[in-house]
């Protein structure tokens, strides 16, 4: 609204006044320092700093995608899956050396632990349906005992 009125009555005023006084720079005449109310120095300063935080902000970024590529390559190579092409690249652009984050590798670590239990003998074993670990120890145990005993009594021995 005061654009309108502003545009109506200052060309009229112009005219009336032949443009003597002293002419103001409209909004988009005016440099991007001074639109934001700034120096030219300190406008560029302020650009500089905008690119620099641009620039940290994207090397965060794709450093957290290389963490994350890297964590799907390590499950691709545990289940022998194929391997993805852009996660390796990602991992490049970072520089090749990637470090998990500390819940990635805990959870990591948590499944190899859990991989090596199942790999085991007794985890074999606790796999195996009706099957009660507790009574078969104590059965081992007692035949031990029992082999233990019968060794004592042998006269070749």
């Amino acid at each position: 609204m005061a654009f309108m009125v502003k545009s109506m009555v200052g060309g009229q005023l112009k005219n009336l006044t032949g443009g003597l006084g002293g002419e103001e720079k409209s909004e988009s005449e005016k440099s991007p320092a001074e639109a934001q109310g700034m120096t030219r120095e300190e406008y560029e300063e302020y650009q500089r700093q905008l690119v620099e935080e641009k620039m940290e902000r994207d090397a965060q970024f794709a450093q957290r995608k290389a963490e994350r590529a890297t964590f799907r390559s390590h499950f691709r190579d545990k289940y022998r899956l194929p391997k993805n092409e852009t996660d390796d690249n990602q991992i490049q652009l970072v520089g090749g050396d990637v470090e998990l984050p500390k819940e990635l590798a805990k959870m990591i670590e948590q499944d190899n632990e859990e991989e090596e239990e199942k790999n085991s003998v007794i985890g074999q074993l606790s796999n195996i349906q009706n099957l009660d670990l507790d009574s078969l120890k104590d059965k081992a145990s007692a035949t031990l005992e029992d082999l233990k005993q019968s060794a004592e009594k042998c006269v070749v021995m």
